[in-house]
């Protein structure tokens, strides 16, 4: 007897080769796009948990502030060295130009967070060669991965 599998496939912007590859062999400099000292924001929650499992991550706010003891910068423009991997944690109106940024400055991959989904810029992004995934977050899928 077999057991029918219920759960949903994932759709193309999430799917979990794409996930497991960018959280494992893309690179380990992660710019947050929307990360600040603000610690009751979720960007602040899910860059320690990116640092906790190695990554080295980048704030990119325009306060430009430290956090997690780590640097930060005005825009993905700013930064002075090559980033693997932008995470975007700004509403979705905003994420489709982070995402050009993204391939402007030679990011291997873009990350939209829960709740931020623009197609448009998925198609963008996947065409400029990036991997991306919309509507997941690194701190509950990176865990996952044993």
């Amino acid at each position: 007897m077999s057991v029918e599998n219920t759960t949903a496939e994932p759709t193309g912007y999430s799917a979990e080769e794409t996930v497991r590859r960018i959280l494992t062999s893309t690179g380990d400099t992660w710019a947050v796009v929307g990360l600040s000292t603000n610690t009751r924001r979720a960007a602040y929650g899910v860059a320690a948990v990116l640092q906790r499992f190695g990554k080295r991550i980048v704030p990119v706010h325009p306060k430009a502030e430290t956090v997690h003891g780590e640097r930060g910068y005005a825009t993905l423009a700013d930064v002075p060295f090559p980033v693997d991997v932008v995470d975007v944690f700004v509403n979705s109106k905003q994420a489709g130009g982070i995402a050009d940024e993204a391939v402007a400055i030679g990011a291997k991959a873009v990350w939209f967070q829960l709740d931020v989904i623009d197609e448009s810029a998925f198609a963008r992004t996947r065409e400029a060669g990036l991997d991306m995934v919309m509507d997941r977050c690194p701190a509950i899928e990176i865990p996952r991965l044993g």
